[in-house]
């Protein structure tokens, strides 16, 4: 809310963001209009200000050509008759010309005065029509505003009047009942505005009394919800108190707490809400749903018209964790098959490279026995080189061997053969 003093008055009064937004408007407004009649006088003004420098303008030129005539015309007295004549004739066509000339820029000069102003006269209408338009906007504005806030008024009021009413329906009902029928009507007021929505809402949740005291203690009520596929969405263990007025003995909201949390983790319980109308006056527990885990984990305090709401607000939350999970489930098992894939390659490249070294070693190997066997056939090749040169040479020496060498010195041989 905006504070205003009134200027006539010096009165203070308050007014919501819209009307103080409608206020500024009409000030805007305001100074709006004040500027478009500044600038429709500034642009009459610089128009009569051109008009008469156009016709200053104008009425200089000519005078300045008229005495150059005058003064043309004199210098012409002095020639002859016919000289004069001819001359004072074409002075009198060209002063003709120029006449016209001037009639001309007369026109010229009204036509463009007379766009100018129309120019400016539609201008100035556009700026009238905008402002009537602004004004027409800023009334529809301020008839919608005063309709808005005259009806929010009244919302207000009816709701007021509604919080009146129940907070005197209370009153009444808290002074009429005993302490134990408090507690129990609280309950069964708990209970029925669960199973209004019990079969529309809440098909599969479970909302019993806990009667279990294996603990040592049990809560009022027991809440637990699944989903279609049996995974557990959220849990909670409800404590309801409340006393009359009348009570002598005054309990806290904080006096629960405690016990409330070990029922909670007894029971297995994800939160732990107190249904509470103890401590009507404190307004830390009357604005609505009330945190309390920074005492205790997951806990929180409520009237018992926020008894449904926390429900679906918990609810919801616990949907969107269960997505939450499923989804890192489902990145979990890809970063899983992603390591076994890995560690699969890794297994490949391990055999693979034992493989390839074993392979390796006996290629080696296979290589070493080829080389031994390269020796082995060079030495044969070798051997069998040495032994064609040694047959080369013995058939050159059997090519060379002729009966006269055979004979020579050998004088019976000789005569043998010759005999022969």
């Amino acid at each position: 809310m905006n504070e205003i003093i009134c200027p006539n008055c010096d009165k203070a009064f308050k007014v919501d963001e819209a009307g103080f937004a409608a206020i500024q408007k009409q000030v805007r407004d305001q100074e709006f209009s004040k500027e478009l009649d500044e600038r429709l006088l500034a642009v009459e003004r610089e128009k009569n200000t051109a008009i008469q420098l156009k016709e200053s303008d104008l009425k200089n030129d000519f005078q300045g050509q008229l005495a150059l005539k005058n003064d043309e015309i004199n210098a012409l007295k002095l020639k002859s008759s016919a000289e004069l004549i001819d001359e004072v004739s074409k002075k009198e066509e060209r002063i003709r010309a120029l006449q016209s000339q001037l009639e001309s820029a007369e026109v010229k000069k009204e036509l463009e005065l007379s766009n100018a102003v129309t120019s400016v006269e539609k201008e100035r209408d556009q700026l009238k029509n905008d402002l009537r338009l602004k004004d027409s906007e800023k009334e529809i504005l301020e008839k919608s505003l005063k309709h808005q806030f005259t009806n929010d008024l009244i919302a207000k009021d009816e709701l007021l009047k509604m919080k009146d009413g129940e907070i005197a329906r209370l009153q009444d009902f808290k002074q009429k009942q005993s302490t134990k029928m408090l507690g129990e009507s609280l309950e069964q007021h708990c209970e029925i505005e669960f199973n209004k929505l019990r079969a529309t809402g809440f098909q599969n949740a479970y909302f019993e009394k806990d009667n279990d005291v294996s603990g040592g203690t049990k809560g009022d009520y027991i809440y637990k919800e699944e989903d279609i596929n049996g995974n557990e969405v959220m849990s909670i263990m409800f404590e309801m108190k409340n006393e009359n007025d009348e009570t002598a003995s005054k309990k806290k909201n904080e006096d629960f707490f405690a016990k409330l949390d070990k029922d909670r983790k007894n029971k297995g319980c994800e939160y732990a809400i107190l249904v509470s109308l103890l401590e009507t006056d404190n307004d830390f527990y009357n604005t609505g749903i009330v945190d309390v885990s920074h005492k205790y984990e997951k806990m929180y305090v409520i009237r018992p018209q926020f008894f449904i709401p926390i429900i679906t607000l918990l609810r919801n939350a616990g949907m969107k964790s269960l997505q939450y999970k499923a989804d890192l489930n489902k990145v979990r098992n890809q970063n899983l098959d992603i390591t076994n894939f890995e560690e699969k390659m890794d297994a490949f490249k391990t055999g693979f490279a034992r493989n390839y070294e074993l392979a390796s070693r006996q290629f080696g190997n296979a290589i070493a026995e080829i080389d031994k066997s390269i020796s082995h056939l060079n030495k044969i090749k070798e051997a069998l080189t040495s032994s064609e040169r040694n047959l080369r040479l013995a058939n050159d020496k059997a090519d060379d061997l002729t009966i006269k060498k055979l004979t020579q010195g050998n004088q019976t041989m000789k005569e043998k053969f010759e005999e022969l």
